[in-house]
């Protein structure tokens, strides 16, 4: 369980360490770019394969399903930002922090999300659920990746 953290900037950091252990604890190297320009936050190696990944975060509930944001806004911006695209990105690292619970799912399972990605690990029907703790797909290379969104 996550510590209280208000502070959004520190609670994405603290998220960040979380990814970085768990995906450590699955076997793979990971890597962070220099500064904060690049369109996903870490590079996840295994065994010569590379994956561009970008950490989102939730503890919001709306319906039984955890919201969480797909889209990039910088601080201080009110329009409705900026989705992620296959050539920016290969996958998602989703951590829904009250379930202490990570999905991993490839950009191209959610061209057709616009803003969020609806999550509830308690409902095998949900769109999501097959990419729950599929930290597998991290290690397989980009031709093995193909995906039905």
């Amino acid at each position: 369980m996550s510590p209280l953290i208000k502070h959004p900037k520190r609670r994405g950091e603290w998220v960040e360490l979380q990814f970085m252990a768990r995906a450590a604890s699955h076997g793979l190297t990971v890597s962070q770019p220099w500064g904060d320009s690049a369109r996903y936050d870490f590079v996840v190696e295994h065994r010569a394969r590379f994956s561009r990944v970008q950490v989102k975060s939730t503890s919001f509930c709306s319906g039984g399903a955890y919201v969480c944001n797909t889209i990039s806004r910088p601080p201080g911006r009110t329009d409705n930002g900026t989705g992620y695209t296959a050539e920016e990105i290969d996958f998602f690292a989703f951590f829904v922090i009250p379930e202490d619970v990570w999905y991993i799912a490839p950009v191209t399972a959610l061209r057709r999300t616009r803003y969020a990605a609806y999550l509830n690990p308690h409902d095998r029907r949900n769109k999501y659920f097959r990419y729950m703790e599929a930290w597998h797909l991290l290690k397989k290379g980009p031709d093995d990746r193909r995906t039905s969104g």
